[in-house]
């Protein structure tokens, strides 16, 4: 593994990734860094290229050029090294529902040619971590949206797996259960685990990723924390809203560029929506012998990067989302 600019070793690396279905291009020369034992969040709306991206990493589908590694291997000459340290979660559940969910668990010990008392062991122990053990000798066909997920990453954890792929793993999940998820996920990180993530939920990337890329039309558009991001766009302010209309002239004459709306009796006040910021909009206030009668602070998300940096937001309603093609 090569060492991260934080000093940290790559668990996953991409240079000059390509990936083209006929005429169409899907991933035109993206690089990668991801950290170990860090949760990475690929972004971008419908189509964008992430399950491809995904399934290149994985082994499941060849890149047409760049030099990939994961867990410190070679993802086109070793492709059977890099199995043996990744698991991955896809979009729809893998699990068997002809099978139990211990039997599922056990099967997945087998493939990963587990003796019989340490595959017993391991799945045992997935029940528990995952609370399933009620549930264990029952059909999957019979689990909640939520459990299935839950025993689909249970299956991925049988081979204890360095390095994760999760793509969408929480869509579809009710509010609760997702919040579940994120939980598990970052008790894997705090194992050492490294977590690639693609989602569509942004409130989930916020919380959960180190480190954000947006993919959009084949190229990492920006990089970064969640708050370097967001500090790409812009737009925050504080919000002000006044008891009169007196109030609100004696107000937006301290506060010049600031934006006024006199029906509303508010003033919006450009600001980061730090600390700072906020104490220096209430000592003006003060100083102007002025009194708000309500304050709000706004700052920018990952919505707003998204509607910056595309044009459209993540799940563009107005139109059909691209599908990526499959091989």
């Amino acid at each position: 593994m090569t060492p991260t600019p934080a000093g940290r070793p790559s668990a996953i690396t991409a240079r000059g990734l390509r990936r083209s279905f006929g005429d169409t291009v899907v991933l035109d020369g993206i690089d990668l860094d991801v950290a170990a034992g860090t949760v990475f969040a690929l972004l971008g709306p419908n189509g964008a290229g992430k399950t491809t991206t995904v399934q290149i990493l994985t082994t499941l589908l060849p890149a047409d050029g760049g030099e990939l590694r994961v867990g410190g291997h070679d993802v086109l000459r070793d492709p059977d090294a890099v199995r043996g340290v990744i698991g991955v979660t896809g979009q729809f559940s893998a699990v068997d529902a002809l099978l139990t969910g211990e039997e599922n668990l056990l099967l997945m010990a087998d493939l990963h040619h587990l003796e019989r008392a340490e595959g017993r062991r391991r799945a045992a122990a997935l029940l528990e971590r995952f609370d399933l053990v009620d549930a264990a000798r029952t059909s999957p066909a019979t689990y909640s949206g939520g459990m299935r997920r839950r025993l689909d990453l249970a299956m991925t954890l049988v081979g204890d797996p360095r390095v994760i792929f999760l793509d969408e793993p929480t869509s579809g999940l009710d509010p609760r259960t997702r919040r579940t998820m994120w939980e598990i996920v970052r008790e894997l990180v705090a194992d050492g685990v490294t977590i690639f993530l693609t989602t569509q939920y942004l409130e989930e990337a916020d919380r959960l990723a180190d480190r954000i890329a947006l993919l959009d039309r084949g190229r990492i558009v920006a990089e970064g924390s969640a708050a370097e991001l967001k500090a790409m766009v812009g737009g925050g302010h504080v919000g002000l809203r006044f008891a009169d209309a007196g109030r609100l002239d004696a107000a937006a004459r301290a506060f010049a560029g600031a934006t006024r709306d006199d029906d509303a009796l508010t003033l919006e006040v450009p600001g980061d929506g730090g600390v700072p910021a906020l104490r220096a909009v209430l000592d003006r206030l003060d100083a102007a012998a002025v009194e708000a009668e309500a304050l709000t602070v706004r700052t920018p998300d990952l919505d707003d990067v998204f509607l910056s940096l595309t044009g459209r937001p993540p799940t563009d309603g107005a139109t059909p989302p691209r599908k990526e093609p499959v091989p």
